[in-house]
């Protein structure tokens, strides 16, 4: 598990040290530096990933994330033209990289050496997984990538791989048994054939947490490998399927998120952008309680989010025992203006076993109550 990061140089951070627990969520303004944060693991993986770590240089620009060019990536208030990333994981072993900015070519090289061990942690193995806010919609096919979902055991970074991962692997046992969906207790038994889980196998319980959703959701996927395709069809309960073209948003952005959590063995870190995207408020809870489990079971869960929802669900999961709060960090950012310079300052709020928060910085999640003040005013009258 990684416990901290520093970034030195990078983006809009002069020097930052952020602590990382099993549950680390990110919130904060729009362009305040939390998606650099995330950027700052998939540079280095990307890096390793084209062969130019240990040893070469940064890849600002590949499959996982695209910054653009030297200059964009360095701190604009930087004294030292260099970008650094510092790393610890909580066996103590520590990765610490320079990149010295080439300002005739605009490249970042590399100057400093690297424990050679650190590339056997998840960051840069098997055992990671990246969801990207930009997820695909609802498609009528999905792709095929025997080498993605095979061998690596990826879902792509927009979930591309989702079915296929599916295909291949929905009858596999769940590794983390506190993930599985709770039975419900409901007066019928149609009621409770669309809320509970048949078994653990993966596909089973991915049906049942997706009902949280979309109440009854069934999954139909089928192999054109002829053409390298998964066909992907929804029904609900005993419906006929539907495509996936005629079924909200919602649904195809939330997929690939609880199949990662679910089918994650403990050690796998995910990074998840944006998971409350096209999600309704109830949807939006589910989805921080199932975060929270999957951290609680030892899978390492770093979360951008904007939804206040999101956090609560994190919440309900603390006072409910599922997760302790010890595990769980947030994290805000906010833009300053220091000596004419914008940077970007990280305040830290504690969460306590009650699942309350300690301090609320003004535009952490407040915006529900600066909206409920104005409306219990009168209102205005018109002229």
């Amino acid at each position: 598990m990684i416990t901290s990061l520093r970034l030195v140089n990078f983006k809009p951070f002069a020097n930052q040290l952020l602590e990382f627990k099993k549950l680390t969520l990110f919130s904060g303004l729009n362009s305040t530096g939390k998606s650099s944060v995330m950027q700052s693991f998939l540079l280095l993986r990307q890096s390793y990933q084209q062969g130019l770590l240990p040893g070469k240089g940064l890849a600002l620009n590949g499959d996982l994330v695209n910054v653009g060019t030297a200059i964009d990536a360095l701190f604009e208030g930087a004294k030292e033209d260099f970008i650094g990333f510092d790393i610890v994981w909580e066996n103590n072993s520590e990765g610490r990289w320079r990149f010295q900015y080439d300002q005739e070519v605009d490249v970042l090289n590399r100057v400093e050496p690297v424990n050679s061990e650190v590339y056997k942690s998840n960051l840069f193995g098997n055992k990671f997984h990246y969801l990207q806010a930009e997820r695909i919609g609802p498609r009528p096919f999905n792709e095929m990538s025997d080498y993605q979902v095979r061998q690596l055991g990826q879902l792509g970074i927009k979930g591309e791989y989702a079915a296929h991962f599916l295909a291949i692997n929905g009858r596999k046992v769940i590794p983390n048994s506190s993930l599985s969906h709770p039975e419900v207790k409901l007066k019928t038994q149609r009621e409770k054939e669309q809320s509970s889980a048949k078994s653990m196998d993966l596909i089973d319980q991915v049906e049942a947490w997706m009902g949280e959703i979309s109440p009854g959701t069934r999954l139909k996927i089928d192999a054109k490998s002829d053409v390298d395709l998964m066909s992907f069809q929804y029904s609900y309960g005993d419906s006929n399927p539907y495509r996936a073209t005629n079924v909200g948003f919602g649904i195809s952005y939330t997929l690939p998120i609880i199949v990662a959590a679910l089918a994650s063995t403990p050690g796998t870190i995910i990074l998840i952008e944006n998971p409350e995207a096209h999600l309704h408020p109830k949807g939006q809870v589910k989805m921080g309680q199932l975060l929270a489990l999957a951290a609680s079971g030892g899978v390492q869960v770093v979360i951008e989010t904007h939804s206040d929802h999101v956090l609560n669900g994190i919440r309900l999961a603390v006072h409910g025992g599922k997760i302790d709060p010890k595990n769980v960090q947030l994290h805000y950012f906010q833009r300053q203006n220091k000596e004419g310079q914008a940077v970007t300052e990280v305040i830290s709020p504690k969460i306590d076993r009650n699942g309350r928060i300690d301090r609320w910085p003004k535009g952490f999640f407040d915006e529900w109550d600066n909206s409920l003040e104005i409306l219990l005013e009168p209102a205005v009258e018109g002229e």
